[in-house]
């Protein structure tokens, strides 16, 4: 059977604050000159997603203003609760995907630009239908990014609190995750304290 490609949708958690970063937006930080969130919607299209949908929540029209999300065809979804969590965020994005035709979603963090399309693609690959849970792995250590099938949506939802996100939706279906090994085209760092920022040169 073969897939279009749109029936995984790229879902972009970039509500975070930076509180470790001295309150910068990690969204708006600047990498290879343009704001970080930009690039990361690349990675998603480069990999095959058509559709992508950002999640913002700190300074969220800053980075509106600065960043070309919906010109470039993104569906941006503004979450209040940005500051409770990624869990909360990830609850946003999935709401904004259900009922928009798409099968699954490759879930991707906006502080992680060590992860490129390669990796990204590796993953969208994984899609097998709505049942379908994916996930990069590096060294056989799973990691980000993360494909959910629809059906998988409503339970991510329910259990994603706090900056926990999926991980206890994942824990317990670990026997049912494909790992895609990564860790030959990919760094899994994050972008959390101002030692970090010197991987943005």
């Amino acid at each position: 059977m073969t897939y279009t490609e749109d029936e995984v949708v790229g879902l972009l958690l970039a509500a975070g604050g930076g509180r470790r970063l001295g309150g910068r937006p990690k969204a708006l930080l600047t990498y290879r000159g343009r704001p970080l969130v930009e690039h990361a919607v690349g990675v998603l299209r480069a990999a095959g997603c058509t559709r992508v949908h950002v999640v913002l929540g700190a300074a969220a029209d800053a980075v509106r203003e600065a960043a070309r999300l919906e010109e470039e065809g993104c569906e941006v979804v503004e979450n209040p609760e940005w500051e409770e969590g990624m869990g909360t965020s990830l609850r946003c994005g999935l709401d904004s995907v259900t009922g928009t035709g798409a099968q699954a979603a490759l879930v991707s963090l906006v502080d992680q630009p060590g992860i490129g399309a390669e990796a990204a693609a590796r993953v969208r690959a994984a899609f097998r239908g709505e049942e379908t849970l994916a996930a990069a792995a590096y060294d056989g250590v799973r990691g980000h990014p993360v494909l959910f099938g629809a059906a998988h949506w409503a339970g991510v939802a329910a259990s994603a609190t706090g900056d926990q996100g999926a991980r206890t939706y994942l824990r317990a279906r670990e026997s049912a995750i494909t790992l895609v090994e990564c860790g030959d085209v990919a760094r899994p760092y994050d972008i959390d304290t101002p030692a970090d920022l010197a991987r943005l040169e």
